[in-house]
């Protein structure tokens, strides 16, 4: 018991920085979330692949420096929130802004199991109503 107190006494710091995130994170989504839920397409999760993302449309340099401030964003709230696991703050809330964020194989599909779930996808279509948008299709299952 001692070697924890000395430790947290130690890093005060540390778990003060981890705390301060975590309350940005949780104030990040509460204001963010409804503004990109309204967002989404309707029929987002109804496609075999994700939909086009309109990255033609950029300058590549643009595009590509997009792409890596949101993925290295991404990771380092993923490493924030796998800390926050074991030390004070939102980690579960704060690991999945930061998978929202990161590109990976296989994200359309995580994200549309999730969206499946039942209370999710009724969250979610309880937003858009409140927002004036028509709800967002069930996700397919042909994956």
């Amino acid at each position: 018991m001692d070697g924890i107190l000395a430790w947290i006494t130690e890093n005060g710091t540390l778990l003060g920085l981890l705390g301060v995130i975590g309350v940005v994170s949780l104030l990040a989504t509460i204001l963010l979330l409804p503004f990109l839920v309204v967002r989404i397409p309707a029929d987002y999760f109804s496609h075999d692949y994700r939909p086009h993302d309109y990255a033609h449309e950029r300058h590549p340099l643009v595009h590509h420096s997009i792409v890596i401030v949101k993925n290295t964003l991404g990771v380092l709230l993923i490493l924030a929130g796998l800390a926050m696991l074991l030390l004070p703050g939102q980690g579960l809330l704060t690991l999945l802004i930061g998978l929202t964020l990161t590109d990976f194989p296989g994200k359309y599909r995580l994200e549309k199991r999730i969206v499946g779930q039942p209370g999710v996808l009724r969250a979610v279509n309880w937003l858009r109503q409140r927002a004036g948008h028509p709800p967002v299709l069930p996700p397919t299952d042909r994956d």
